[in-house]
């Protein structure tokens, strides 16, 4: 017998705020977490806007000064969404909830790229013998997941998946489906990236990924919208507390939301070029899996990444899986507040969905000031909409052809 999945905790640390209050609240006023990076000297490079986390000091939320300079910037940022979500879920491992039935499964779709800079770096000036014996197992994509182990006492299953941009929703899908199961009776999941670096942004400048609209960094991520030109590269983390119904009632948790439906499916396509038939078979599957009619459901949030060729294949896509319902759903894009935080954008946008059955409020599509015409549904432009929304999904699509999407619904016992 499947169990029920619900989310009990979340937490963030991105561009728009450090925890789940002032990240929401800045969502619903529209506010964008983008402008000029800071990390480093951008003055050679065509893009020097990023979201970047700013006044981030790992010290400063409980992490010790020893064990941070140990852990990557990304590790580092999945240590404090992972210590906020279990303080929200009132989540007591080895007290309310056995360890050994807690998992956790954070991924990354790059990994620790400023250890690797930092320490090739150091090879290169004063040889291989000055190269710190922490380099590999600082920068490796699986420590978000060891470290948080480490730190909570949590002794269940334990992974991290890589699959690009879709790396956070593959991870919430996967914890989902092992819950279901009865493998855990409680999963710590999400996605961690820092790759605001030197290598990160000049590999997709190269790539010609990346918006360029240097001098209005706000309005710079538009998805759906026919002024943009390119994504841009946010980070941070978003980490969900999943819960069986069953173990959460028993401690009398509260409940953000139900998840009912993962899918998933590969484009067999391109290495970089979404196909939308693979996406739409992805959103199919999820809808087939949570058992519900393509009509039941209200709200998307979408890859919506900012990218030409992106949004409208995502577009494709939601007309393709929902026919005629895709002109009565709302979607809409966060990646225009947040940018897009790459492996960590599944978790973060996770946590939105879950906030958003909550409330009832639907986070808009910012600097949606000229809709592209291939992009003909509703985006939520400009402002958040307070709506009754039920159900709802998340997209995410990553290079490699890699596409993830899972459902939630309003919990109502």
């Amino acid at each position: 017998m499947k169990q029920r999945v619900v989310v009990t905790g979340m937490g963030v640390m991105t561009s728009l705020g450090h925890d789940l209050n002032e990240f929401w609240g800045n969502l619903l006023e529209g506010k964008s977490g983008v402008s000029l990076i800071e990390a480093f000297d951008v003055s050679a490079y065509p893009t020097r806007i990023a979201a970047e986390v700013k006044n981030f000091d790992p010290e400063n939320f409980g992490i010790d000064r020893k064990e941070a300079r140990r852990m990557d910037r990304f590790v580092q940022f999945a240590a404090v969404a992972s210590q906020n979500a279990i303080k929200d879920a009132d989540l007591k491992i080895g007290e309310n909830a056995d360890a050994e039935r807690v998992g956790i499964m954070i991924g990354s779709g790059i990994g620790g790229l400023g250890t690797w800079e930092d320490q090739h770096n150091i090879l290169l000036e004063k040889g291989p013998k000055r190269v710190s014996p922490f380099f590999i197992p600082m920068m490796i994509a699986n420590m978000a997941t060891g470290q948080v182990s480490i730190l909570t006492g949590a002794k269940g299953p334990n992974s991290a998946t890589v699959t690009a941009c879709a790396t956070g929703t593959h991870s919430i899908g996967d914890s989902y489906k092992m819950i279901q199961r009865g493998e855990a009776d409680v999963m710590i999941c999400g996605g961690a990236e820092a790759t605001i670096r030197p290598t990160g942004i000049a590999g997709f400048c190269s790539m010609r990924a990346m918006s360029t609209r240097n001098d209005e960094p706000e309005k710079a991520s538009r998805p759906f919208d026919t002024g943009r030109d390119g994504f841009v590269m946010g980070e941070g983390s978003g980490i969900l507390i999943l819960e069986s119904l069953e173990h959460a009632q028993k401690r009398g948790a509260k409940i953000y939301a139900e998840v009912i439906g993962y899918g998933m499916s590969g484009d067999a396509h391109h290495m970089t070029e979404p196909d939308p038939d693979g996406a739409a078979r992805c959103m199919a599957r999820a809808i087939k899996d949570a058992d519900i009619a393509p009509e039941d459901v209200d709200y998307i949030n979408a890859h919506g990444t900012s990218t030409p060729v992106g949004d409208q294949s995502e577009t494709k896509a939601v007309k393709k899986a929902f026919g005629d319902h895709a002109y009565k759903l709302a979607v809409s894009s966060t990646k225009s507040m947040t940018g897009h935080l790459l492996g960590a954008a599944g978790g973060v946008e996770g946590v939105i969905l879950g906030l958003t059955l909550k409330n009832d409020v639907i986070a808009p599509t910012i600097n949606l000031d000229d809709q592209d015409p291939e992009c003909d549904l509703d985006y939520v432009p400009n402002v958040a909409r307070k709506t009754t929304v039920k159900t709802a999904m998340s997209n995410s699509f990553g290079f490699g052809g890699h596409n993830a999407t899972i459902i939630m619904r309003k919990y109502e016992g």
